[in-house]
């Protein structure tokens, strides 16, 4: 049973690469660049992307946090198998959206990003969710603009002393009202993004949340284009879906596994319907080795878009352009760098 469960499995992944390999998409414009671990590629060079995943994460909290705690040659044996097979899956671009102080390594990226022979793409920026657990204590006492100023550093210097930067900024807040500190922290996001260019991810606990942060973008003269909404399926009533869609922000519906394959294909379906799928993102927030647990614990596969999203689609009537459109056209702008003014 189980090796035919493995063929079966195999079969799905080889007809979903083959359909990806020949889709060809140029982009409207050459102009701006999407920046990965190994340097800015054209967005056209994108192709299929993963939008939210993670390799390496440690939930000790910033207080504790250190990279002297994991072995990053057994986090690099770990997760290279889970990259090589959706690479040769049909994927070619992976964001990493794994902060720091919650598990970012820019050299064990670009490592696995060469041997994969993936894009990956890393980030700036800070975690406040879980009510502020990963936030670093400096936070506290310096402005938004002093903030603001350590990530537009990374982007402008490189990250860590390296000379790799990144792709885009990622930022997490619990459900309304943000606190002041959440609320200074999508500020400086705001800043970094009118000096820089780079798309502002945020982790999202409501519908409420993700228009607090639309206000504070706009009174910095930031368009919610420049805003991704992370775990926008946290919020189970689609008119919010619906209204930051029409605004022109990126909604992301980020966790795709084998139990929610359904409720998935139901919020895609309300966004085609209401003609927003252009403004859709769709990932699996999968992975990852988990610092503290016997090698990682149960690192998970990233191919469950590819052998059961993809297929239950197809099958409720979505495109070959809706499909290639979600995973292909709307990453490419999405985490193309360029500032998005209101």
């Amino acid at each position: 049973m189980h090796t035919r469960r493995h063929f079966l499995q195999q079969t799905a992944l080889a007809a979903a690469a083959l359909q990806l390999q020949a889709f060809k998409w140029k982009p409207e414009s050459a102009d701006g660049m999407v920046m990965t671990v190994a340097g800015p590629i054209n967005p056209d060079a994108m192709h299929f992307t993963l939008t939210h995943e993670h390799v390496l994460a440690d939930f000790i909290g910033a207080d504790n946090y250190s990279k002297s705690r994991y072995n990053p040659e057994e986090v690099y044996s770990v997760a290279l198998p889970f990259l090589t097979e959706v690479r040769k899956t049909g994927c070619s671009s992976f964001v990493d959206c794994s902060p720091a102080y919650l598990g970012r390594d820019v050299k064990l990226l670009k490592r696995l990003s060469e041997s994969s022979g993936l894009n990956i793409i890393t980030n700036t920026g800070y975690y406040g969710a879980v009510g502020e657990k990963f936030l670093p204590r400096f936070v506290y006492h310096e402005t938004q603009e002093q903030i603001a100023s350590r990530w537009i550093k990374e982007w402008t210097d490189g990250i860590e002393g390296t000379n790799i930067k990144p792709g885009f900024l990622k930022t997490s807040v619990d459900k309304s009202p943000l606190s002041p500190t959440l609320r200074k922290i999508i500020d400086a996001a705001a800043i970094t993004h009118l000096a820089t260019g780079l798309t502002i991810g945020v982790h999202t606990g409501d519908g409420k949340a993700a228009n607090e942060q639309l206000e504070i973008l706009n009174a910095r003269g930031v368009s919610p284009e420049a805003r991704i909404w992370i775990h926008a399926q946290n919020e189970t009533d689609s008119s919010f879906h619906i209204n930051a869609a029409k605004r022109g922000s990126w909604v992301s519906f980020d966790g795709v596994n084998p139990k929610t394959i359904q409720d998935n294909i139901g919020f895609l379906k309300t966004m085609k319907t209401e003609n927003l799928l252009a403004r859709v993102l769709v990932s699996q927030d999968s992975g990852w080795y988990n610092v503290g647990e016997p090698k990682g614990g149960n690192y998970k596969n990233y191919t469950t878009i590819f052998t059961q999203l993809i297929p239950a689609l197809q099958q409720n009537g979505f495109t070959k352009d809706e499909i290639n459109g979600l995973f292909i056209v709307n990453p490419a702008r999405a985490f193309t760098v360029r500032v998005r003014k209101s």
